[in-house]
């Protein structure tokens, strides 16, 4: 049995999965980065665990995290969405998706693409860390900080430095694989 990052050890498969194949694997590509924005801003307060269960619920109700699509959400749309149990039902959380689908667009058109915009944070490639145990890792960085800042400046919405940061290890800007988990060796050589 492979060793994985202790915060997925004794969990369900669909985690297991998205440790294995997902979490740390840089993302390129402008529909997953609005996806995993959308679902860390939704985590805030709750575990990662209870969004990844709703994940599908989410790929619904979010036209597939089609961002044009979710920019022009109506507060009726909204007020539809709320009622839906597949996601979590918190109203400044639906409201701030869709706000934030309206600026990352206007991120889009001034950078070319959200992909481009957000890696100049760290540099164009991601940052390969070490840490022996999760105790290691911090909540939130200089470039999370810095993110976070400057999408609050833009007026997006839920994108606190330690949800950025989360977000960031997500999609692979920051590589926080431990070194016993087997996906270290592989992620920190890319």
């Amino acid at each position: 049995m492979e060793k994985r990052c202790t915060w997925c050890e004794n969990t369900f498969e669909e985690y297991e999965k998205y440790h294995d194949e997902e979490w740390g694997v840089p993302v390129h590509d402008d529909k997953t980065h609005f996806e995993f924005l959308t679902l860390e801003g939704a985590q805030a307060g709750l575990s990662w665990s209870t969004i990844l269960k709703k994940r599908d619920g989410y790929r619904q109700l979010f036209a597939d995290f089609n961002v044009e699509a979710v920019a022009e959400f109506t507060p009726a749309e909204v007020e539809i969405i709320l009622q839906n149990p597949a996601i979590i039902r918190n109203r400044l959380k639906v409201a701030g998706t869709v706000i934030n689908a309206q600026k990352f667009i206007a991120v889009q058109k001034e950078f070319g693409s959200f992909d481009k915009y957000v890696w100049s944070f760290v540099g164009g490639k991601p940052i390969v860390n070490s840490w022996e145990s999760m105790k290691q890792v911090p909540a939130t960085t200089p470039e999370s900080d810095a993110l976070s800042k400057d999408l609050k400046k833009r007026g997006f919405k839920f994108v606190g430095s330690t949800i950025m940061y989360a977000y960031m290890q997500a999609c692979g800007l920051v590589m926080d694989h431990t070194t016993d988990c087997f996906r270290y060796k592989a992620l920190s050589e890319k």
